[in-house]
């Protein structure tokens, strides 16, 4: 069974924070609390954490992951970015979003989709994973914790350790989180185009 850790909701302890990101380095695979529901975590260049996710996902490759980043400067360096898509960006980071866009070669050819290599990307506004990607000091590989013939993703650790509690090695519990997935907003190819509307407010990318 995963282990759990309780963290304080705004100020989560550096020790515990210290330990997930060592978990994650060797190939742990963590579920955690986002600004939108709770997300499946690991280490991005690990193939072997793809599959695992994809089996509890029930999703097969066509399926796209997500990086969560720390800031603009890092979705930069996975992304290709021009001024105008940067402008948008700002304007919405951190925040409940998913932006899709053109993947660099930084990325793994494993995750990104594999026609038209795009990768989703987001900057989270929730202190604990804000925490963890400064301790890890690179992106999360993620895709949210919605289970095969769910209508919504999770958002309860008491939940998650029932229901896929030996499928994961840990789980971050610092109370409940957003409930509901991000907004996605597809930004490849000029216009901004809605993929999904979610927790994230549509109105800086006049898709109200």
């Amino acid at each position: 069974m995963a282990e759990v850790f309780t963290l304080h909701p705004v100020n989560p302890q550096p020790r515990l924070i210290h330990q997930a990101a060592d978990l994650i380095r060797d190939g742990g695979l963590v579920a955690l609390p986002t600004d939108s529901a709770y997300a499946l975590c690991g280490h991005l260049g690990d193939g072997e954490l793809l599959a695992r996710i994809r089996h509890i996902r029930g999703v097969d490759e066509r399926h796209l992951f997500t990086l969560m980043c720390r800031d603009l400067s890092e979705i930069a360096t996975y992304a290709r970015v021009d001024n105008a898509q940067y402008r948008l960006l700002k304007a919405a980071t951190p925040g409940s979003y998913t932006f899709i866009l053109e993947g660099t070669r930084e990325l793994p050819r494993r995750v990104l989709h594999p026609k038209r290599k795009t990768i989703g990307l987001r900057v989270p506004d929730h202190p604990l994973v804000l925490a963890l990607l400064k301790e890890l000091d690179q992106p999360l590989l993620s895709s949210t914790l919605l289970l095969p013939g769910d209508e919504a993703p999770l958002c309860e650790a008491d939940e998650i350790e029932a229901r896929i509690g030996g499928l994961v090695d840990l789980i971050l519990d610092c109370g409940p989180c957003g409930a509901g997935a991000t907004s996605v907003i597809n930004l490849v190819g000029g216009a901004p185009e809605l993929v999904r509307a979610g927790r994230g407010s549509l109105a800086p990318f006049g898709l109200e």
